[in-house]
């Protein structure tokens, strides 16, 4: 079992989303002794932004791309490469201002690439992604879950589904900025969360 790991908090230490999406993996790795884990951190390496120039080197055919476009493809095609080699994905999503990070949003625009990960049919698009379990660990300061404010849900659920990964399952952490005893008991709830989805 392949499993790829995404941080995609701006923080390299102290973040939480991080620290819940280790523990996961954690859980993981213990039930599957033979299985090998990518760790994407995307606050210490961040992908560059989809500009104007990523754009022009995307549609440029492969054999017609200059030297600086086949390299920005290329940065590209290695996060494809991995979300296409993993079966398990889990993925630490912390909300800022009410969405999803940068960090994130530019490894989503990457990993989405038509007629590779996925394509336009008569029947409308298709997901390339598939048979992949997905688990999001989302840490929120605030408390969002089943209210019009999360945005990120339903973002996640679309465009993970748009790219073929329907078996999502999101742990939530909120309320981890109303003080210490909140922190605490969202902490909790989010450790039995994983605890439940998976067993020891």
């Amino acid at each position: 079992m392949n499993i790829l790991q995404v941080n995609s908090s701006a923080r390299t230490v102290g973040s939480h989303s991080t620290h819940l999406a280790n523990a996961l993996v954690e859980r993981l790795l213990a039930q599957h002794a033979d299985a090998t884990l990518t760790v994407r951190d995307l606050g210490r390496n961040p992908h560059p932004n989809l500009d104007e120039k990523a754009l022009q080197a995307l549609f440029t055919p492969a054999d017609q791309r200059n030297a600086e476009q086949a390299a920005r493809v290329a940065l590209d095609d290695v996060l494809i490469s991995e979300i296409q080699a993993a079966d398990v994905v889990v993925l630490g999503v912390p909300m800022y201002n009410l969405g999803v990070s940068v960090q994130l949003k530019n490894w989503i625009d990457a990993i989405s690439r038509a007629q590779v990960t996925f394509q336009y049919t008569a029947n409308g698009p298709e997901g390339l992604l598939t048979g992949k379990k997905v688990y999001v660990v989302l840490a929120r300061g605030g408390i969002y879950r089943n209210t019009p404010a999360d945005t990120q849900t339903p973002y996640l659920k679309i465009v993970l589904g748009f790219l073929g990964m329907h078996d999502v399952e999101f742990i939530h952490a909120e309320g981890l900025a109303m003080g210490p005893d909140a922190e605490k008991a969202a902490l909790d709830t989010a450790y039995r969360q994983l605890e439940e989805l998976v067993p020891a």
